[in-house]
């Protein structure tokens, strides 16, 4: 793996320059960049005695977090899906079970590089490639795909952004396909102590209520089909 993403995210970030995004999608980028290169994260002492920053720093916070989107949308034999800020979640998720085709678009370059060298190793078929991109704007033909997932992310961006993924998710899906996305709830406990450990780790996080969500959701001419609700994350199941 790069050990310096600059110039690759540079390019990247100039090509969104004119949406003035940029500002939004570069912390972001680096904040995980930095998570996948396991290099160390400077927080103020006062954070480091959170016991949430304690539970992450062990890697145990993680999994109770993620967003299990196969519970409400399994992807299914040769359906062709496309994980939206995939990160390495090839090399997780059981996609040769599910023997869907897997394809990606993410902006941490590590994550992009990780996958694109390893992907093919564990499955040549299923695996079709990561695209290095930001959410509002796929790699992708219309009408490409019979399920996008899109989790982990959306918190970190004003729901004027999701706006635009949302109308560029609506173009590549195939007609009837879903959208499976999580959002963060800040009725739970735990939002608040999430969101200062995130914004000191380096990418700040937009508590919008979900009321709010639901509302954007159906501007965008989507319906929501199922709701789940975690720990941290609301996960959402919609056709446009």
């Amino acid at each position: 793996m790069s050990q310096k993403p600059d110039s690759q995210l540079q390019n990247l970030f100039a090509a969104h320059k004119s949406t003035d995004w940029q500002e939004r999608l570069a912390p972001v980028a680096y904040r995980f960049n930095q998570e996948y290169l396991g290099q160390p994260f400077e927080v103020p002492t006062e954070v480091q005695a959170m016991p949430i920053f304690r539970e992450w720093i062990a890697g145990n916070f993680s999994g109770r977090i993620a967003s299990p989107f196969w519970e409400i949308a399994e992807p299914k034999k040769n359906q062709h899906c496309l994980d939206i800020g995939c990160g390495i979640s090839f090399l997780i998720y059981p996609w040769r079970d599910w023997q869907a085709f897997f394809h990606g678009q993410e902006i941490s370059n590590v994550a992009r590089d990780t996958l694109n060298s390893r992907g093919p190793q564990l499955n040549s078929k299923l695996f079709k490639g990561v695209e290095l991109g930001a959410a509002h704007q796929l790699n992708y033909s219309p009408e490409q795909f019979d399920l996008a997932i899109a989790t982990g992310f959306s918190c970190y961006f004003p729901l004027e952004y999701w706006n635009a993924v949302l109308a560029e998710v609506k173009r590549v899906l195939k007609p009837g396909g879903h959208f499976v996305f999580d959002v963060l709830n800040p009725e739970q406990p735990l939002a608040e102590d999430w969101a200062v450990l995130e914004t000191y780790l380096g990418a700040e996080v937009f508590l919008e209520p979900l009321a709010k969500w639901e509302k954007t959701i159906k501007a965008a001419g989507a319906k929501v089909v199922t709701h789940k609700s975690g720990e941290l994350f609301e996960l959402y199941k919609v056709r446009f």
